[in-house]
């Protein structure tokens, strides 16, 4: 009898630890064969000021997309760490190809923070063996070791994101399902590194494997988290990888509050905005009040169909990148009427009393806002430096230049360089904007 409970307790206790040491799974069939280890998180904001950040990968980080995410939303949501920021992207590169160039193209630079992003070529398009993950292995952890050895102070160790159903391209082996669980055990060695080494993860793999699937649902078979060659994703699913380095980051969303009394007109704002002005209507609780803030950090602008995975906005359906990056709050206490009409830029949304208390996200609900114009032109300016890094890199460093004399290359190309970092610098600058509150009934 004490054998059979022994036995039984012990079942339980297996049960249980076997579910902590996996991330949750949907229930559906389709995710059964699917294990992903539980992955290490961090407790507190990564990034420091004056932090050089490197952002590093294959082919899908050359695309410039979710680095360039990346380096915008810390430009504009975290202003005062004046965050530095390069991307090192090469296509068809293999975790053994960085390995190998590391030294001379990234930690020359001496970077803080180092991201990688590797494993899609490094599972060659083919089911999982356990050569291809022993060599994955080597070369992840050869490339944490060669950081730590330069001193750099944060690592995140980011695993690839999934392969869609359907590839056009030749060399591609086994089912969508076999080559998913062979990214899906890469991304396991992966945190098991992370963890091992006390290292960060970014964990890119799950979130788009399970937003791959639940879009399809959601928005057709037509929609393509993982882009039309079912490999490099468009806006949408870089929208997924840039939320899952932000949060590796330990970027908490919090861009500001303002707090209005909806009774007295009184109002504050939290660090990074200022109340400029106030102009009440008033007579037993506002009618209207209009609030100009002066605002030094930005909330991420993004406008467009949520339908197509052509946009960062349809992205944002698929992780809740508003609602953990991107809180740019509106809170209403004391309300006097039922509800109100908020005003922000040219969009107007109405909203109930208790929705005000509660806090609104103006950045969700406003995809056109009077921030976007000068997002824009820090995000240009963002995207014209990162292509520059890409020619700095491959066709300079690695050309007839580099093996000519390198060390005058790289003074070279950090000249023109210059510039574009500036130009990013020149381009935020703060903004002055309106929110107009009107009570709509009584």
């Amino acid at each position: 009898m004490r054998h059979k409970i022994f036995t039984a307790l012990f079942s339980i206790v297996l049960a249980v630890t076997t579910f902590a040491a996996t991330e949750n799974k949907p229930d559906d069939p389709y995710f059964e064969k699917f294990n992903p280890t539980k992955a290490p998180k961090p407790s507190h904001l990564l990034l420091k000021k004056d932090d050089r950040l490197a952002i590093c990968g294959d082919s899908i980080t050359e695309q410039r997309m979710y680095c360039r995410i990346m380096e915008t939303y810390i430009t504009v949501a975290l202003p005062e760490l004046n965050v530095s920021t390069r991307q090192y992207g090469w296509s068809g590169e293999q975790a053994s190809g960085f390995l190998h160039r590391m030294t001379n193209d990234v930690l020359r630079f001496h970077p803080t923070v180092v991201t990688t992003c590797y494993g899609m070529n490094d599972h060659r398009y083919q089911p999982y063996t356990d050569e291809i993950g022993n060599t994955y292995r080597t070369n992840q952890e050869g490339i944490v070791a060669g950081c730590k050895a330069a001193k750099v102070r944060t690592i995140i160790v980011g695993s690839s994101g999934c392969m869609g159903q359907k590839t056009a391209w030749g060399f591609v082996k086994g089912t969508a399902e076999e080559r998913n669980l062979s990214l899906c055990a890469l991304r396991n060695i992966d945190v098991d590194i992370a963890k091992r080494d006390h290292v960060g993860f970014a964990d890119v793999f799950w979130p788009m494997f399970t937003g791959d699937y639940f879009a399809r649902e959601k928005y057709g078979e037509s929609y393509a988290l993982t882009g039309g060659d079912s490999v490099h994703p468009d806006w949408a699913g870089h929208t997924v990888m840039a939320y899952a380095f932000l949060k590796a980051l330990g970027c908490d969303g919090d861009i500001g509050t303002i707090t209005v009394d909806l009774k007295s007109g009184e109002a504050k704002a939290s660090k990074g905005h200022e109340i400029a002005s106030v102009s009440l209507n008033a007579q037993n609780g506002i009618k209207e009040g209009k609030y100009d803030i002066t605002s030094s950090r930005y909330p991420f602008c993004a406008a467009g169909a949520t339908n197509v995975h052509t946009t960062i906005r349809s992205g944002m359906t698929i992780v809740p990148f508003n609602q953990d990056l991107n809180r740019f709050m509106l809170v209403g206490k004391h309300p006097v009427a039922q509800s109100y009409k908020v005003t922000w830029g040219e969009e107007s949304h109405s909203y109930t009393a208790d929705q005000l208390k509660k806090g609104v996200n103006l950045a969700d609900d406003f995809q056109v806002n009077p921030f976007s114009a000068a997002f824009k032109a820090v995000d240009d300016a963002v995207a014209k430096k990162q292509a520059y890094e890409t020619k700095e890199i491959k066709e300079m460093f690695h050309g007839a230049a580099g093996k000519a004399d390198m060390e005058g290359t790289v003074n070279k190309c950090e000249a023109e360089r210059a510039p574009l970092v500036a130009a990013i610098h020149a381009a935020f600058k703060p903004v002055t904007h309106t929110i107009t509150i009107t009570a709509t009934a009584e």
